[in-house]
């Protein structure tokens, strides 16, 4: 779409004579559409009225007028009920004309009411939004490969409507940021809590979110590995879009479904490699915190400072009338200004045997004098530059230290992949090193929250690892061996994968 070209006539009823009673007939057609009534006549319409709130007295003939004034702008269609039987002309007159929204109507009522709830609502920057993202991407995942068409179309559809959330609570909450930083309270004490307490929101939310935002990265390859255009169109025959009139839906259908997959990974893997927008809501909410914290240093000195700089003068004039002698004049000033004699008039010249020491210090050549003896009143000392230590040995240490953590972190990773679903007592005996890798996996999918179906996922910081954790359906112990003790524990139904690097991939027993 170039360019959004609006009907002339579409909004002219918000701003027309009447506006009033236009928004409430169109509004009482958009709460029968909503009870599935898409045909009122007039006595309907006067009673729809009432349950929007309008109870100002309406003559037939104005509320015909108001009908037939919408009907010019294309927003109320009119047609005749042919399948009544009427037996009266009056009654004929009420009940024959049935009153609709138009197309366009509804789109323009849309729109108003809108706006309207845009206006009361505030912006939010909501983690539990990216793990609804987070936890819909895994679902796909594991619908394309046992699922139903019908549950792929439903999953999508939520994921997108998680994304559209975020995106509006995103940009609604950035406009208000901007005005809250551009905002100076009259009322410090309730603009000193507000911007506290924004500090306090937008620390938490930028805690976790490099973490959540890669874990939503890796999650849309592994969707994309599986076949984007598969999905989408298993999500179209779930959807079952019905062909009522005109062209088929599907292409237009699809079409909008890429659009809103390219916007999602424009929020958090970038085709073109260029910076996610989530990095950028990253850098934006780190700024604000800055500002923030600023303003209230400013706020916080200005309570603590008794007087202005004005007042001080003030004060300082007073004293100075009302000292009585010279000395006193002289004292008052240099403690005031920090004015004092000048302490380099001590130095000498290099050579104090070519200066004579009756020459005035207008005529004598100048003398160096240090920078640092107006800060710290002394002078730089020059000594032996002491000898640069060698560390090639420490640094050598070092890499071979991190190399070495690194093998024995790999090592354990691969001893912890299960290459499928197992039991938490198949890992039988375990070194201890690797006992502590799986008890933080543990850990982390413990502490997540359950899907519908009891499963809690979670992953390491760099996404590399995933757990799925399913709870047992009997009440088996698992039993893990460590040279420093036993474990005991519900025995849990575990999968673990490992992402990135291909690695070898042990066969669980006993002895493992």
């Amino acid at each position: 779409m170039d360019s959004i070209r609006v009907p002339p006539e579409m909004f002219r009823f918000t701003w027309a004579d009447r506006a009033g009673l236009y928004v409430s007939v169109l509004h009482a057609f958009s709460e029968a559409n909503e009870r599935l009534e898409t045909a009122l006549g007039l006595d309907d319409v006067r009673a729809r009225l009432r349950s929007v709130g309008w109870l100002d007295a309406l003559a037939d003939g104005d509320l015909v007028a108001a009908l037939t004034q919408l009907r010019d702008w294309n927003l109320v269609d009119v047609v005749q009920n042919h399948s009544e039987n009427y037996r009266t002309a009056s009654e004929y007159e009420r009940r024959n004309l049935r009153y609709s929204l138009t197309r366009q109507g509804e789109a323009a009522f849309a729109g108003v009411a809108h706006a309207m709830g845009l206006l009361a609502s505030t912006g939010a920057l909501q983690t539990a939004v990216l793990d609804a993202i987070s936890d819909r991407l895994g679902d796909l995942v594991h619908l394309m490969e046992a699922g139903s068409d019908r549950r792929i179309f439903s999953t999508l559809t939520e994921l997108e409507g998680h994304l559209a959330a975020l995106r509006a609570n995103t940009r609604q909450f950035n406009g208000e940021l901007q005005r809250l930083l551009r905002t100076e309270g009259a009322e410090l004490a309730t603009f000193h809590e507000v911007k506290a307490s924004t500090v306090a929101y937008l620390q938490e939310f930028v805690a976790d979110l490099d973490h959540r935002a890669r874990g939503i990265a890796t999650r849309i390859r592994q969707v994309e590995e599986r076949g984007v255009g598969a999905l989408q169109h298993r999500a179209l025959l779930g959807a079952e879009l019905p062909q009522l009139y005109g062209p088929d839906p599907g292409p237009a259908w699809l079409e909008h479904r890429r659009a809103r997959w390219e916007g999602l990974r424009a929020w958090f893997l970038p085709e073109d490699g260029s910076t996610p927008r989530v990095e950028h809501l990253h850098l934006v909410a780190r700024r604000a915190i800055i500002t923030l914290l600023q303003v209230l240093d400013r706020i916080t000195e200005s309570r603590r400072r008794a007087s202005s700089a004005v007042a001080d003068f003030r004060e300082l004039a007073r004293w100075f009338s009302v000292v009585p002698a010279q000395d006193d004049l002289h004292r008052l000033w240099s403690t005031m200004f920090g004015l004092s004699p000048a302490r380099h008039a001590h130095l000498a010249h290099p050579d104090p045997e070519l200066v004579s020491s009756s020459v005035s210090w207008e005529q004598a050549p100048p003398v160096e004098v240090s920078p640092l003896l107006r800060s710290a009143g002394r002078t730089e000392r020059f000594s032996r530059t002491g000898r640069v230590r060698d560390v090639r040995a420490i640094k050598a240490a070092r890499a071979e230290q991190a190399l070495a953590e690194r093998a024995e972190l790999e090592a354990a990773w691969n001893m912890l992949d299960t290459g499928g679903a197992v039991r938490l007592s198949a890992f039988g005996r375990l070194d201890h090193a690797v006992f502590e890798r799986l008890l933080d996996l543990l850990g982390r999918a413990l502490g997540s929250g359950p899907d519908r179906g009891g499963t809690r996922r979670s992953t390491t910081i760099d996404g590399r690892i995933e757990i799925v954790l399913r709870t047992p359906t009997d009440e088996s112990v698992a039993t893990v061996t460590t040279p420093r003790g036993t474990f005991r524990g519900p025995d849990y139904v575990i999968e673990i994968r490992v992402f990135g690097e291909r690695h070898t991939r042990r066969a669980m027993g006993g002895g493992r």
